[in-house]
């Protein structure tokens, strides 16, 4: 199977796993949120906490499994789980505007992930970081595609790419995850800090510029 064939049968793959993600929401709303989602965060004992957090888990692992599946280099697999992970983010808050015309705008609070802890955040915040993701698969699958004997090397990012890359990530996961008042004592959420969103997207940025220079 060639590259674009791959990429169709991801981004397939990626747009039909959404609508089951937001599926599961729906139910999951009607359940616990029967007069719509909101804030502050309700808990009941009812809750299924433990099969919820091994949900999230398996979602992660079987986009990581469609990298692994569709990509031949180990970049290649990172790019590819990169496009189908942002891909599926995206489109799991399009289904939900189609099944709850929600959200009402990209601006709408949401829980985002649960491990370790809640991560909440506009919703805004992983739809930049999933285009992003999107980007960065694009690109690197095109270091990773070039036929033998292309001038240049294959994807290989360098220490300064790892270090802002790493050093945006922690900086937006405290973004999603410092409020603990608003996550696990079920207050109303603080103000979100978009100046660490910012912050972050120019770090990942400026990391993803260095490494495709790198192997220009």
């Amino acid at each position: 199977m060639n590259h674009s064939k791959r990429l169709l049968w991801v981004f397939l793959f990626a747009i039909a796993f959404a609508f089951v993600e937001a599926s599961v929401v729906v139910y999951l709303r009607l359940l616990f949120y029967p007069s719509g989602f909101s804030f502050p965060l309700k808990f009941t004992p009812d809750f299924p906490l433990i099969i919820e957090l091994a949900r999230e888990l398996s979602t992660i692992i079987m986009l990581g499994a469609v990298g692994m599946f569709a990509g031949t280099t180990r970049w290649s697999r990172f790019a590819y789980f990169a496009i189908a992970f942002g891909v599926w983010d995206i489109f799991y808050y399009v289904w939900l505007k189609v099944t709850l015309n929600w959200p009402a705008s990209l601006l709408e609070w949401d829980v985002l992930f649960l491990i370790p802890v809640p991560w909440i955040g506009p919703v805004i915040a992983p739809a930049l970081i999933s285009l992003l993701l999107i980007v960065a698969g694009w690109l690197i699958l095109q270091k990773e595609q070039r036929p033998k004997g292309a001038s240049g090397e294959a994807f290989k990012p360098g220490r300064l790419a790892w270090i802002l890359s790493i050093l945006g990530s922690v900086i937006i996961l405290f973004s999603f995850t410092y409020d603990l008042d608003a996550t696990l004592r079920f207050q109303m959420p603080k103000p979100y800090l978009y100046e660490l969103l910012a912050v972050g997207l120019t770090l990942y940025g400026i990391a993803l510029a260095s490494a495709m220079k790198r192997t220009l």
